[in-house]
């Protein structure tokens, strides 16, 4: 029998999905991937997908080789963070 617990945790959002990503202060890189950026805005990968399909999110992914980079400048400017 499932507990309320183990069911209320499998609506939680991305952002508690992974914990192996570090904090958006510690990123030295210059863009990180769908899954993390989605981390960090607290939204799911396929919202980001969204984002760059439509171009009407926050700001504008970069195309690397046909994948999505995410500016992590454009992701801390977004959520206020210093740099």
């Amino acid at each position: 029998m499932e507990s309320q617990a183990t069911r209320s945790s499998g609506n939680r959002h991305a952002a508690t999905d992974h914990p192996a990503f570090p904090p958006l202060e510690d990123v030295n890189r210059p863009t990180v991937p769908t899954n993390q950026a989605g981390y960090y805005l607290d939204r799911r990968p396929q919202t980001l997908r969204g984002w760059a399909c439509k171009e009407d999110g926050p700001f504008r992914p970069m195309r690397i080789n046909g994948r999505l980079a995410w500016p992590v400048a454009d992701i801390k400017r977004l959520l206020g963070v210093q740099q």
